[in-house]
């Protein structure tokens, strides 16, 4: 380290390559440490887990030393680089406590570009600022930016600057490179970001606590991720989404949505030989019996999981496979208000709700029924006298509160729209799911079945007994009401039933998810709805000329993403929004539109490449308009 006289009274100290860097990583760790500390949970915690996975050290101080590295490159200080780096890492790993602490969610690189709406969305929460933490980040700052006035760095080649320039730029990008080489390998691999045992996997905010916040914030850096179609134009969208509409068309009848978990007619299949007294489904066949009903399969987004994704695309219309070439959950790619049903039927004054018997967390639900528009929002936490099965609340006390919904919107006077999504035969489907006493039906089957496969059918075959006694409940119910109900009743997915889909083999089920093309690989997503109206929704409907001026096909087989805007349709509500009118003219040219697969009206199943340059352009005109709503469109 060399000493030299800047100013008569400024002394100057030059540190050679080895104490910079040495000042480097003794900085990396202190800003490290302090972007952990500052998280919701302790600091020892965080280290007494980091001590049985040495490596998280690693992967959360690696991103903040390679940027200090970069800028003392650029700046040639490494205290003002630390300063810099430093400060912006700790502000965000406060901003991430912040906003878990009001929101339950942790920060994701994507909210870097959603300043703006943070700033405003602020006003509505209320924030307690760890004043301490944010002291000391100014304060280290402040002390660093002071000291790297006194401590320099030596010059590289000082008798020829323009190679020193040159070093340090090259420095810099090396260190830069490095940086961005490892988020697209390393930080982007879900094995590695899997393979640390956490205590809740499923729970973001956990997850960032255990892991620590710059690892999990580089991991997401390649998660979530939303393409940018081909020929997006964002004035052409944002003219297509400002077309006239004809609000409060719509007939004032009550709409009940309910997704029951993994509810399918899989015991329709020919080997299943349940007598006319044990079948399984009866309440759904009476349903689809009835005069007033309109059934057929809904081609969802995921096989046999991905509850949340089928949620989105029912009601905003938008494509959860068709947001990015990659797998993404549609619901962590929400973060900002959306057009959905719930903004239709709120503007005709409808009473709006949500209603999920699990955790407000899971799937980051919470916040994203605020951002599509819901205005009450009720998870399990805040249920009374949850009645369960085994671990999971009872279809039939959720059928109740779907009751009590009504009852409460009746008599206030006001219509309801209600959506629901069940949980009580969610996987998996092992003997001691209901207690380990429970006594199953027999599975009735022609097909020989090995005991595991038996033991999955018969647990996941009583659960379907009870969505479908919830469906009869819920018919027989609105049935004997004199107000206007339609009722929609659909699976998410169908069930998980074994590794390489045991049970579906065994019962010689053709099922095949990887894309290729064929009726077998749209079976694979298939689950059984209907739409039913009671007398009353009927006669308000004008229900046979409506039925017959939707242009359903044949079989009734539609993408679950249409399967709101039909909903709107039938309802009156087809001019009230440019978007799900859109997504009706679609759907009778398109009715079912999977990844690279497509359905035309009469049932001929071809790939999108096959489609006339008319059909591509309106596909492109639907996820460009998708882009559109989810990145840009300020809904209030």
């Amino acid at each position: 380290m060399n000493m030299e006289k800047h100013t008569k009274s400024i002394p100057v100290y030059r540190l050679n390559l080895p104490l910079t860097l040495l000042a480097a990583v003794l900085l990396t760790g202190f800003y490290t440490l302090l972007c952990l500390w500052i998280q919701p949970n302790s600091l020892r915690s965080i280290l007494s887990f980091f001590r049985a996975q040495p490596l998280l050290i690693v992967l959360n101080a690696l991103p903040i030393g390679l940027l200090i590295l970069t800028f003392t490159c650029l700046l040639g200080n490494v205290f003002s680089a630390a300063a810099l780096v430093g400060t912006c890492c700790a502000f965000l790993s406060l901003a991430n406590r912040i906003k878990i602490e009001v929101r339950d969610e942790p920060v994701f690189p994507r909210d870097l570009g959603l300043l703006k709406e943070a700033g405003s969305a602020m006003g509505s929460y209320d924030i307690h600022f760890p004043w301490f933490a944010i002291a000391l980040i100014i304060g280290s700052c402040i002390f660093l930016i002071v000291l790297g006035v006194f401590l320099r760095c030596k010059p590289l080649f000082s008798d020829r600057p323009s190679l020193g320039w040159a070093v340090r730029l090259g420095g810099g990008a090396a260190a830069l490179g490095a940086l961005v080489g490892l988020v697209f390998t390393v930080y982007a691999s879900n094995g590695l970001y899997n393979s640390f045992p956490v205590s809740n996997a499923y729970y973001v905010p956990s997850v960032f606590n255990e892991l620590g916040f710059p690892y999990c914030f580089t991991h997401h850096f390649t998660t979530y991720t939303v393409d940018r179609p081909d020929g997006y134009s964002r004035s052409e969208a944002e003219s297509w989404d400002s077309a006239a509409a004809a609000s409060g068309q719509g007939k004032a009848v009550n709409v009940i949505m309910v997704m029951d978990e993994a509810f399918s007619d899989l015991t329709d299949q020919p080997m299943f030989t349940y007598s006319a007294e044990d079948e399984p489904l009866k309440n759904l066949h009476a349903a689809r019996e009835s005069a007033h009903c309109i059934s057929g399969h809904v081609v969802v987004p995921g096989f046999a999981g991905g509850t949340a994704n089928t949620e989105f695309d029912v009601l905003t219309g938008m494509q959860t496979n068709a947001l990015s070439a990659t797998t993404t959950s549609a619901f962590r790619a929400v973060n900002r208000n959306l057009d959905s049903l719930y903004r239709v039927f709120d503007a005709d004054g409808y009473a709006t709700s949500f209603l999920h018997p699990g955790d407000a967390w899971f799937y980051n639900r919470e916040n994203v029924y605020h951002f599509f528009g819901a205005e009450e929002i009720e998870f399990a936490e805040g249920m009374p006298d949850l009645q369960y099965k085994g671990r999971w609340v009872t279809d039939d006390y959720v059928a109740g509160l779907i009751e009590q919904k009504f009852e409460t919107a009746v008599s206030g006077g006001k219509t309801l729209f209600n959506y629901t999504t069940t949980i009580q035969n969610h996987m998996s489907y092992t003997a001691d799911k209901y207690g380990p006493d429970y006594d199953f039906p027999p599975v009735q089957t022609s097909a020989s079945l090995s005991d595991e496969a038996r033991t999955l059918l018969s647990v996941y075959i009583e659960g379907a007994r009870d969505a479908d006694a919830m469906l009869g409940r819920l018919t027989d119910y609105f049935s004997k009401s004199g107000k206007p109900v339609v009722l929609v009743f659909w699976g998410d997915h169908l069930p998980y039933l074994g590794d390489s889909q045991l049970a579906y083999k065994e019962l010689g089920v053709d099922l095949t998810p990887e894309e290729n093309g064929s009726a077998s690989f749209l079976r694979s997503y298939e689950t059984p709805y209907v739409i039913w109206a009671n007398d009353a929704a009927a006669n308000a409907l004008d229900w046979d000329s409506t039925v017959a001026a939707l242009g359903m096909p044949a079989d009734g087989t539609i993408s679950a993403c249409f399967l709101g805007a039909t909903v709107l349709e039938l309802t009156g509500r087809a001019d009230e929004n440019p978007w799900f009118q859109f997504m009706n003219d679609l759907r009778r040219e398109y009715p079912v539109i999977q990844k690279e697969t497509a359905v035309l009206p009469d049932g001929t199943v071809t790939t999108l490449n096959a489609l006339e340059q008319s059909g591509r352009d309106l596909l492109s005109k639907w996820r460009c308009w998708s882009y559109y709503k989810l990145k840009y469109k300020d809904v209030g």
